[in-house]
């Protein structure tokens, strides 16, 4: 029987297209990090992120500012200083979703939005509203063309977990 091959299915303009939201989204949460640490790696990651978004090569220096802002979350011991930087590791990341269709893509797609909501609903005093209000900011931020790059993905399932819950309503909002 022959081997059925999985389709390209993202270009490296949809990966900049990507990155480019990610990016944004990021960087709303970035002072959430950057309240209690002066760790200048998210900072340095959402950078390479927008440079990569506005037409810079993927290389492996953006790989390892994505991997330097994960380092940063792991170290923080805040929670959402720990989410905000892994927003800012995950949109630096964006830039290397992988171009074939799988369901877990679309968390790459997804993940920076939520983190970025997930820190800075997480500090503030009424953290539903906040968190509503920035999952309101990011679905508006989407482009066109990131939510024709959402549609032509798997969509993901509703799932168990706070922060899952927050890539289902992305993924649906942005689907619409």
């Amino acid at each position: 029987m022959p081997q059925e091959t999985t389709r390209p299915l993202l270009t490296e303009d949809d990966l900049r297209h990507i990155t480019r939201w990610a990016a944004l989204s990021a960087g709303r949460a970035l002072p959430v990090f950057e309240a209690v640490a002066a760790d200048p790696r998210p900072r340095q990651a959402i950078a390479a992120a927008r440079a990569f978004a506005e037409g810079a090569p993927r290389s492996t220096a953006l790989r390892k500012l994505a991997w330097g802002a994960q380092a940063a979350a792991r170290e923080i011991g805040d929670p959402a200083a720990t989410a905000a930087a892994r927003a800012a590791s995950a949109a630096a990341g964006a830039a290397y979703t992988h171009p074939i269709e799988t369901p877990h893509q679309i968390n790459h797609v997804l993940a920076p939005a939520a983190y970025a909501i997930q820190a800075l609903a997480s500090g503030a005093d009424d953290g539903a509203a906040v968190m509503e209000k920035e999952m309101s900011l990011a679905i508006a931020a989407a482009s066109p063309e990131l939510r024709q790059i959402v549609r032509k993905m798997p969509g993901r399932k509703p799932s168990k977990g706070d922060f899952h819950a927050l890539l289902y309503r992305l993924d649906v909002a942005l689907r619409r």
